[in-house]
C-alpha cells in the first residue's frame, strides 16, 4: 500500500510530565517530518499537545518511537492517544504558538543538565563558532532551574534576559530542525556570558581562554579557587596534592568529612575506584552526580593517585564528571582530579554569587573564577549510590530536581498543599493538579543564613508557579524552623489549615508516596534522632502505617542521652549510658576503651550522677546513635566530626570481612540482638547488646583490627537479622527501609538480600533520599490522602 492511497487517520496525543523547555516540541517536528506525517504540535495546561494526520502505520511507529526514544531531557508520565474525527486536512507539520490564556497552565521545571556531545564536540572543534566557549549548550544539555526567575520558560525570564542573540544565535534558536530551536541560554562567544578572574587582589583583565589557562598554572602551584558553575561555587583544589588539600581542610574548617572529587573521564575515575556496571553508568548519565564508589587500593610499592586528607579513614570515596564546559576544558589541559566541595561555611548554603565569596570565604580562596551570568536559583551537586542495583539519592539537587512526579490521585479537588519538611537536609514540597514537586536540597537551618536561604527556596516556587497553599504540613516538633514558619503563616493566612505528623511516620510515607502508594506497609524508620509522639527521641522505629496512621510493632529499649544534644557531639557519653545499665561505676572506669579512660574521675562521676539522677538527660532510642556508641567503643570516634562519621567508620571496617563466610583465621562469637515484647511490641534489648560487644572487648583489653573488623561486621548482621525477624511475621504487607541509617550500604544490602530471599517485596526508594530530605515528600502524601479528615487539621486563630 503506497502513501496516496493509504487510509488517512488523525489521532490526538497529549504527553504529560517534564515536556516543555526540553525540545520536546522541535523533537516532535522533526519525527513528524521523518515519518512524512501532518499536523500540529503546541504546549497547553496539559503539557504537550500533538495533532497527527497519516496512515495507522505511520502514526503507530510515531507512538512507538515517542515512547522508547523521547527527548534526552524530557519525562513522560503519561501518553495519552484518542482518535478524532478528520475536519480539516493539513498540508504540513507546525509548531503552533502555546496557549498561554489558562490560568491553571502548569510547566514542570526541568533540572539542570550536563553537558551533551554535541556540544563538547563544537567546543572541541577548531572550526566552529563554539570553539573552546565554556557556556556552550543548547536544548539537549545545560542550565534550566538556576537560570529560571519565573515561568514560562523564556529566555526574557531567565538569567539570559541581558544577553541579545548575535544573529547566528538567533538563526539556530527559530529553526525547529536546529537542536537550539527555543533553547533559552543559547549563546556564543559573540554575546553570551564571558569568565573573569580575581587574584592577588584584583580582577584580571583578559579573555575566558586566557581565564582558564591561569587556573591551570594556579591549581598546578597548589592554590585554592572558588569556581562558579551551575548553581553555585565550587572550592577546587589539585586532588593530587596532600599540602593544598590539607590547606583547604584547615582553612574551610572541615577537618575529616570527605570531599568530593572530580575527575576528567570516567578512564580516571576507574584507576581511583571500583564499580559494577551500573555503578559507572550512573556516574557517566546526564545527572552527572557526586556517586559514592569503593576506593580502589593503590598496588604494592605504588603512591595512592589521590592525598590521603581527601577522605581519610574511610573505604569510599565520591567522585563526579564534569558537567560542564567549563569543568571539561579546564579538566581537558589539568588533566588530573580536583577537589570540588561546595563553596559555603559550614553548616550553611551553598554560595552563588561572587558577594557571598567575598563576606565569607574571602579567607579561603587564593582566587576567584567568576562569571556574568547570574545564578537564579542556587542549587547544590546531587550525591548518590547504587546498592543491588538500585539507585539511591542521599543529596537530592542538580540534575534530578526540582523532582516533579504524579501523585496518581482520583480525587478531582486536590487542593494546593505545602509541605516544610524537617530541621536537617530540609526539602520543601508542593502538591497542586496532579503534581507532586519535591525541591533541591536546602540543608540543614540552623543559623541565620540557612533559614533566609529556606525562605528564599519558598518564595522561588511561589513564584514560579503562583503557589498558594490551603493546608501546610510540618513535622511534630515544634522547635524544628520549618515548623515555627508554618505556625507563623497560619496564624497570618485566614483559612490555611495546619497539619504536623510524626517524623518517622514521614519517612515511611515518603517511600509509599514515590511508589504512589496508599495501603498498609510494614516500615522501618532508622535514622539518628526525630521527636516520638511520647516525647523520647525515636529512630528505630518499626510500624504499621497507612496514608493517615501509624502502629508501632518494634524498636530498640531507650537509653539516656546525658546532657542532651551535647552526648551527639560526645558520643562518649551515649555509650557511657549503655553501659551505666549492666555496669558499677567502677567497672565502667576499668574498662579497656580509650574514650573513657581519657576522661577524668572527676568528669565521670559528674556524667553518672546526671545519669542517675535523671539530670539533663532525654531519652533516646535510636539506632544512629547506636552506631556512635560502638564507633566510640572500638576507638573509631571520639568525637562526631561531621554526621554519619561513625557509621561510614563503622561500614569500612566491616568491610574487611566478607558478607558470606566468617574469615578462617578468626573464632570469635557471633552478636546477637535479644527482644522482650513490651505492650505488644518487640523491644530490641540495646544495653544488652553493648554488654556482649564489651564483653568481647575486655577478653582482649585492646581492641585490634581483626576484632574491630568483626564487631562492626557482627553489629551490622545483628541489625539486619533482628530487621529480618520483624520483616518475616508480616509477609503479607511490602517492606519500606527508610532514613538516615540505611544509606548504609551493607546494612540495606542484607537488608534487601533477606528479602528477596523470602520474595517478600519492597518498595523502593527511587529519586527520592531515605534521609530527611524525603521528609517533605512524606508529609506531602499525607496531606493529599487525608484533606478531608478533619481530626488530622490544627486549628490556629
Amino acid at each position: 500500500m503506497n502513501e496516496k492511497s493509504a487510509l488517512l487517520i488523525q489521532k490526538q496525543i497529549t504527553a504529560k510530565g517534564i515536556v516543555q523547555g526540553v525540545g520536546f516540541r522541535p523533537y516532535v517536528y522533526r519525527l513528524a517530518d521523518t515519518l512524512k506525517l501532518k499536523g500540529t504540535v503546541l504546549n497547553d495546561s496539559r503539557g504537550v499537545e500533538v495533532v497527527l494526520q497519516g496512515s495507522k502505520e505511520q502514526i503507530d511507529a510515531f507512538i512507538f518511537e515517542l515512547q522508547t526514544a523521547p527527548p534526552a531531557l524530557a519525562r513522560i508520565d503519561e501518553l495519552i492517544c484518542i482518535q478524532q474525527d478528520i475536519i480539516e486536512v493539513f498540508e504540513q507539520f507546525i509548531i503552533l504558538k502555546s496557549e498561554t490564556n489558562d490560568s491553571q497552565a502548569i510547566v514542570a521545571v526541568s533540572a539542570d543538565k550536563s553537558t551533551c556531545q554535541d556540544c563538547l564536540d563544537e567546543i572541541n572543534s577548531p572550526a566552529n563558532r563554539h570553539y573552546l566557549y565554556p557556556f556552550t549548550n543548547c536544548t539537549n544539555c545545560g542550565p534550566r532551574y538556576t537560570i529560571i526567575n519565573q515561568l514560562p520558560y523564556d529566555r526574557h525570564l531567565t538569567s539570559m534576559a541581558s544577553f541579545s542573540m548575535c544573529d547566528d544565535c538567533a538563526k539556530a534558536y527559530h529553526d525547529p530542525l536546529d537542536r537550539r530551536y527555543h533553547a533559552q541560554p543559547v549563546s556564543c562567544p559573540t554575546c553570551g556570558p564571558q569568565l573573569r578572574l580575581y587574584v592577588e587582589n584584583e580582577w584580571v583583565d583578559c579573555p575566558s581562554q586566557h581565564v582558564i589557562g591561569i587556573t591551570i598554572k594556579l591549581l598546578s602551584q597548589g592554590k585554592i579557587i572558588a569556581l562558579k558553575g551551575l548553581g553555585g561555587f565550587h572550592l577546587i583544589c589539585d586532588a593530587t596534592n596532600e599540602q593544598a588539600v590539607s590547606r583547604l581542610r584547615q582553612r574551610k574548617k572541615r577537618p575529616a568529612k570527605p570531599l568530593a572529587v572530580m575527575v576528567p573521564n570516567l578512564q580516571q575515575a576507574q584507576r581511583l575506584a571500583t564499580g559494577t556496571d551500573s555503578e559507572w553508568q550512573v556516574l557517566s548519565s546526564a545527572e552527572r552526580p557526586i556517586t559514592l564508589l569503593d576506593k580502589l587500593s593503590p598496588r604494592n610499592g605504588e603512591k595512592p593517585l589521590l592525598a590521603d586528607s581527601v577522605a581519610p579513614g574511610i573505604d569510599r570515596i565520591g567522585l563526579f564528571l564534569p558537567y560542564t564546559p567549563l569543568h571539561h576544558l579546564l579538566l581537558d589541559v589539568f588533566n588530573k582530579p580536583i577537589v570540588a566541595t561546595s563553596a559555603n561555611r559550614s553548616g550553611e548554603p551553598i554560595i552563588g554569587d561572587i558577594a557571598g565569596i567575598f563576606t565569607c570565604l574571602d579567607d579561603v580562596v587564593d582566587a576567584i573564577v567568576d562569571h556574568n551570568r547570574p545564578i537564579a536559583n542556587a542549587c547544590d551537586d546531587s550525591v548518590v549510590q547504587v546498592i543491588n542495583e538500585q539507585l539511591q539519592v542521599i543529596r537530592l539537587a542538580r540534575g534530578y530536581a526540582p523532582l516533579t512526579l504524579s501523585h496518581g490521585l482520583t480525587t478531582s479537588s486536590i487542593k494546593p498543599i505545602l509541605a516544610v519538611g524537617a530541621q536537617q537536609k530540609n526539602t520543601i514540597a508542593l502538591a497542586f493538579n496532579r503534581n507532586m514537586i519535591l525541591s533541591p536540597h536546602i540543608g540543614d537551618l540552623f543559623s541565620i543564613e540557612a533559614d533566609q536561604y529556606f525562605k528564599d527556596n519558598l518564595a522561588t516556587f511561589k513564584r514560579l508557579y503562583q503557589f498558594r497553599p490551603s493546608a501546610i504540613v510540618s513535622d511534630h516538633h515544634p522547635d524544628y524552623s520549618p515548623s515555627k514558619w508554618a505556625r507563623q503563616f497560619v496564624q497570618h493566612h485566614h483559612g490555611v489549615d495546619l497539619v504536623s505528623i510524626q517524623h518517622h511516620f514521614a519517612h515511611i510515607l515518603s517511600v509509599m508516596a514515590t511508589n504512589q502508594y496508599q495501603q498498609k506497609v510494614i516500615g522501618f524508620s532508622f535514622d539518628g534522632t526525630g521527636l516520638g509522639d511520647d516525647g523520647e527521641l525515636w529512630g528505630s522505629e518499626v510500624m504499621l502505617v497507612d496514608t493517615s496512621q501509624f502502629t508501632t510493632l518494634g524498636h530498640f529499649s531507650s537509653f539516656k542521652l546525658i546532657g542532651g544534644e551535647q552526648a551527639i557531639k560526645q558520643p562518649v557519653r551515649i555509650l557511657l549510658s549503655l553501659l551505666f545499665e549492666t555496669l558499677s561505676l567502677e567497672k565502667v572506669k576499668q574498662l579497656p576503651i580509650s574514650a573513657i579512660q581519657k576522661l577524668s574521675n572527676t568528669t565521670l562521676n559528674n556524667l553518672h550522677k546526671l545519669w542517675l539522677n535523671n539530670h539533663h538527660c532525654i531519652p533516646c532510642r535510636s539506632v544512629g546513635r547506636l552506631f556512635d556508641a560502638l564507633a566510640v567503643a572500638l576507638g573509631l570516634i571520639d568525637t562526631n566530626q561531621f554526621e554519619g562519621q561513625a557509621g561510614m567508620m563503622i561500614e569500612s571496617q566491616a568491610a574487611k570481612m566478607d558478607l558470606s563466610h566468617q574469615h578462617p583465621s578468626i573464632d570469635l562469637p557471633e552478636l546477637s540482638i535479644t527482644s522482650l515484647e513490651v505492650d505488644n511490641k518487640t523491644v530490641w534489648q540495646s544495653q544488652a547488646l553493648f554488654h556482649q560487644i564489651i564483653n568481647l572487648i575486655s577478653q582482649v583489653q585492646t581492641p585490634n583490627d581483626t576484632l574491630i573488623s568483626h564487631l562492626c561486621h557482627q553489629f551490622i548482621q545483628a541489625i539486619a537479622d533482628a530487621v529480618n525477624d520483624i520483616a518475616q511475621q508480616y509477609p503479607q504487607y511490602p517492606l519500606v527501609f527508610s532514613g538516615g541509617v540505611f544509606q548504609n550500604k551493607r546494612l540495606l544490602t542484607r537488608c534487601l538480600i533477606d528479602a528477596n530471599n523470602q520474595q517478600h517485596q519492597v518498595l523502593p526508594s527511587q529519586y527520592v533520599p531515605v534521609n530527611d530530605g524525603g521528609i517533605a515528600l512524606g508529609q506531602l502524601w499525607h496531606g493529599l490522602n487525608n484533606q478531608q479528615n478533619d481530626n488530622l487539621i490544627t486549628k490556629l486563630n
